[in-house]
């Protein structure tokens, strides 16, 4: 599988919602994986300055990280393949 980053533009988000919108995330791509798609959360990154937010998913395509997004009801602006670097 390939990470995929989905940014969001979440101006104004309380960390309350924050934190909620991370649970449908996590939870959406449970369900979707008990079915047998290869899609999964990782984590997500966010600069309240900003509103800006990057969340990382493990899928087999941009398409399965766009089901998940739109399926848990979760705005994005766009997902991209990107490379998680984790220290050695």
């Amino acid at each position: 599988m390939t990470v995929y980053m989905a940014e969001r533009d979440l101006k104004g988000i309380s960390m309350t919602d924050l934190a909620a919108a991370q649970a449908r995330a996590i939870e959406t791509g449970r369900s979707m994986a008990e079915k047998g798609e290869d899609v999964r959360y990782l984590r997500s990154v966010f600069v309240p300055g900003e509103g800006r937010c990057m969340c990382l998913f493990d899928a087999s395509d941009a398409d399965a990280v766009r089901r998940l997004n739109d399926t848990a009801g979760l705005p994005y602006t766009r997902v991209v393949e990107a490379m998680d670097l984790p220290p050695p």
